[in-house]
């Protein structure tokens, strides 16, 4: 028991020993979470309990394995057979494989990842885009309605059509023995409602539940977690009600500010206790965190000095936030300061352009954490291949990236077809079409040929456009291809719009300070600031603020602190989430951080002046009037819950006063409903 306490506090401690009942133990950033899930473990174990009784749940298999080997390290004894710690997913696996035939299934079955599940739907020859329609059945499983509930339910057409792809996919999911990822938590919760005997027994086998980053957990996780713990409530969660960061992909944050309404006797333990930065930077955490209102409420307390207080730079534009930036990680890393060590941290992927380019300048070496350089984005490299064709239509490498997206019905049959009918004419595709256009005709059918020759209509008519206006060329790529439209569709749109908009931003700049140059010299030019070549291991770290969820940096600089950017405003957005990103971001520095703002940046495609970040102001570090205001995360489309009429799909979005109403369609039936009577699920 010695070696179990030896390094733990008070509220630690206290956690650890308190073996039966709901536990809910509200671990603070940088407060020993997984010590104290380890040492819990452990604790049970010594006691007395089965280790086959004991399930620990968490949300990644580096978290599941890091905990198995520290919890066994602490036992006196070896244990022959360790307690089940896995992932969510994993367990569902594991269910799945015993009694899978509860569903008149083989357990043989084979699980497919997501790149099948987008191959299966690719192959129903859909004409919405895959991506939105596989995320649209994603949401479909976690809400646990059925094909059938979701055809009856649909009322706008393309909602109609992705409920009929969900019953195809279904069928042939079960058809070919296949399971996917959303499944593997879906089918054991079905097996374990319409089966109440066999519930009552999985519960009695587990009889003591712990779960990691409980603030994280979806619906369906938190219903699969009361069938495990029906017979007895050993259910013990840990998690921050202050990170919770992933409402966009279905984590419901009443899980936890709720679980002592929806456990009777609950034991809620705060782990204040912050092992990881200076007195300076979480005084700012905690300040700003209290603006948020829906949260349990804790304070967390430095065990280190009071250290460097946070500095706060604001500067004209991007271009000289990136230079000084890059200036000063530079100076850090000629102190001898180990660049693993030091992080710069945006809210929006498309603000890592400018950083990006600034540290290749300044020859930085870069590691992009949890994401795609700018230039390495879709969505980026699809626009730069429009441009590569409307300077150079012979470029085959590039018009083979584009003819078909968006999509307009060219196949991979009839590109296979042009770009054998280029090889065997020795030209290109274009000269194909200008030279060959009998024979293309004859060679593809009537529907493509028409389709190809709008394409290449549409390209000439951009290029002859240009001589004459290159400022006007994206106004007159988007009339014609619709490329940010079709990227607003996906699931990630938001994000992806950004970066276009970064994109088209840049080039409008490039043209007004080159008016002689041509848009091959934009190219080249971007092709020279996108190339990287220094990376070494001895690189700094540049991510989003979500990518950072988990990591520590001695020196961590958050770029973007403006209105739109950090936080994002406006329909769909969540003021109380972005405020626990806020949180998130300057709770990852131990040692120094700074903050930035410009008061120019490009807003959607143009430079627009921006007013500094709310969130300066609410932590403390910058003078600014503080906004308070009411805003709704519900936009058309959002799937809702209502206590009365269920499961509906919001329609419209309007203000009333100070309150937001809604319009739903509950399986059918409209309603008026006021926005705080409704959760999103």
């Amino acid at each position: 028991m010695e070696k179990i306490f030896a390094e733990l506090n008070e509220s630690q401690s206290e956690a650890v020993r308190q073996i039966d009942g709901p536990i809910l133990i509200l671990a603070g950033a940088g407060s020993g979470k997984t010590k104290t899930i380890t040492s819990r473990v452990a604790y049970l174990i010594q006691n007395g309990i089965p280790p086959s009784s004991i399930l620990t749940l968490t949300f990644t298999n580096k978290a599941a394995a890091e905990m198995r080997q520290r919890a066994m390290a602490l036992l006196d004894q070896q244990v022959t057979y360790p307690p089940l710690l896995c992932t969510f997913h994993k367990f569902g696996l594991l269910f799945l494989k015993h009694h899978m035939q509860e569903l008149n299934r083989s357990n043989n079955f084979v699980i497919i990842d997501t790149d099948d599940k987008k191959r299966i739907l690719k192959s129903f020859d859909i004409d919405l885009p895959v991506p939105m329609v596989a995320a649209e059945i994603s949401r479909f499983k976690n809400n646990l309605i059925s094909p059938e509930e979701a055809i009856s339910a649909a009322q706008m057409l393309n909602y109609k059509k992705i409920a009929q792809i969900f019953q195809k996919y279904e069928a042939y999911l079960e058809q070919n023995n296949l399971v996917d990822f959303d499944d593997l938590l879906a089918l054991p919760y079905q097996i374990l409602d319409q089966n109440p005997q066999l519930c009552e027994e999985i519960s009695r086998k587990y009889q003591y539940i712990l779960v990691d980053e409980y603030q994280d957990t979806n619906d369906l996780q938190f219903k699969l977690l009361e069938k495990l713990s029906s017979t007895h409530n050993n259910l013990c969660v840990v998690g921050d009600d202050d990170q919770s960061i992933y409402g966009w992909r279905g984590a419901n944050i009443k899980n936890i500010l709720e679980f002592d309404k929806r456990f009777a006797d609950t034991k809620v333990i705060k782990l204040t206790k912050n092992y990881r930065s200076t007195e300076a930077i979480l005084k700012a955490a905690n300040e700003l965190i209290e603006h948020n209102r829906n949260r349990l409420g804790k304070k967390l307390e430095s065990t280190r000095d009071s250290g460097k207080e946070i500095e706060f730079i604001h500067f004209d534009d991007e271009n000289s936030e990136a230079r000084e930036i890059a200036a000063r990680v530079k100076t850090l890393i000629n102190r001898g300061i180990d660049p693993k060590e030091i992080a710069i941290l945006y809210r929006i992927n498309a603000l890592s352009r400018s950083i990006e380019e600034g540290l290749n300048r300044a020859g930085v070496p870069y590691k992009m954490v949890g994401g795609l350089k700018f230039y390495e984005r879709a969505e980026v490299k699809d626009i730069i291949a429009y441009l590569r064709v409307i300077t150079n239509p012979h470029d085959d490498f590039s018009l083979k990236r584009i003819i078909n997206k968006p999509k307009r019905g060219i196949g991979k049959a009839t590109i296979d077809k042009l770009l054998d009918m280029a090889y065997q004419n020795s030209c290109s595709v274009y000269n194909i079409f200008t030279d060959h256009r009998e024979k293309l005709a004859e060679s593809v059918t009537k529907k493509a040929f028409t389709t190809i020759t709008e394409f290449f209509g549409k390209i000439t008519d951009i290029r002859e456009k240009l001589e004459s206006s290159s400022y006007d060329l994206i106004d007159n790529l988007e009339e014609a291809f619709g490329i940010r439209h079709y990227y607003e569709q996906m699931p990630d749109g938001m994000d992806r719009v950004l970066n276009i908009d970064e994109f088209y931003g840049l080039y409008r700049d490039f043209v007004i300070q080159n008016q002689d140059a041509t848009l091959e010299a934009f190219l080249n030019d971007i092709t020279l600031q996108s190339d990287q070549d220094q990376i070494d291991e001895r690189s700094i770290s540049i991510m989003s603020i979500h990518a950072s969820k988990g990591l520590e940096f001695n020196y961590l600089f958050v770029i973007g602190l403006e209105e739109g950017f950090f936080p994002l405003v406006g329909d769909g957005c969540d003021i109380e989430e972005e405020r626990r990103l806020g949180y998130v971001a300057i709770t990852r520095a131990k040692k120094e951080l700074t903050l930035s703002s410009s008061a120019t940046r490009y807003y959607k495609g143009k430079r627009a002046q921006l007013s500094k970040s709310r969130f300066l102001a609410e932590c403390g570090v910058s003078k600014g009037s503080l906004k308070i205001e009411r805003t709704t995360s519900f936009k058309k489309g959002t799937l809702v819950k209502h206590k009365i009429f269920g499961v509906g799909r919001v329609l419209e979005v309007s203000k009333v006063k100070r309150e937001y109403k809604l319009k739903i369609n509950f399986g059918g039936t409209q309603r008026d409903i006021l926005a705080s009577f409704v959760e999103r699920i």
